[in-house]
């Protein structure tokens, strides 16, 4: 099976470019940033609500626990929030006019929910608006967990944070490159 693109830096550029040109460029621009930064399926990131990303007072927390009815393996599991993620997530949320902790985190141009299907369908035309051939929903998941590799993060932390049972998922997902096998080999 052919995997889902990891794009690279200038394509991750190119493709956020063309988001800032889009209808719903704020909603379009934070959906991508939760699989790319923070590794959520697109399943996931369809089925967050309000309440699910921000705290009482309103402010994006720290942890998104994700309830096993979201997750693609029927189990619980949390996604951390890095820096550059609640940044995304704030100046999304600056322009939220719900206070609704039930309502979907993101909505359709018909005010409505996002299906995964038609989160993925969004994506993939993204993807083509950009010009970038093999991208899909799972590109940025893949792009995430490469990432945490490249950085040296334990095999076991990557694997849990993607919510995989087996690392040979995980090791399915990190795509190897030149430059990195340089770097392992400079290291000797």
């Amino acid at each position: 099976m052919k995997q889902a693109k990891v794009l690279s830096e200038a394509e991750l550029k190119r493709v956020l470019s063309v988001v800032a040109n889009q209808r719903h460029a704020a909603r379009n621009r934070v959906a991508l940033m939760l699989s790319f930064y923070a590794g959520m399926r697109v399943g996931e990131i369809a089925y967050l609500k309000l309440g699910d990303v921000i705290d009482g007072d309103g402010r994006v927390k720290d942890q998104i626990v994700l309830p096993a009815s979201y997750t693609k393996t029927a189990e619980a599991r949390t996604v951390f929030v890095s820096g550059k993620l609640r940044r995304e997530l704030e100046r999304f949320l600056s322009c939220n006019t719900t206070a609704d902790r039930a309502a979907p985190f993101l909505v359709t141009q018909k005010a409505t929910a996002f299906s995964a299907n038609t989160l993925c369908q969004l994506f993939g035309q993204i993807y083509a608006l950009a010009g970038i051939d093999g991208a899909s929903s799972h590109s940025g998941r893949r792009w995430f967990i490469t990432q945490m590799a490249h950085k040296g993060v334990s095999a076991k932390v990557i694997m849990t944070l993607a919510g995989h049972r087996h690392l040979s998922t995980t090791q399915r997902y990190i795509e190897v490159n030149d430059q990195m096998m340089k770097a392992a080999v400079e290291g000797l």
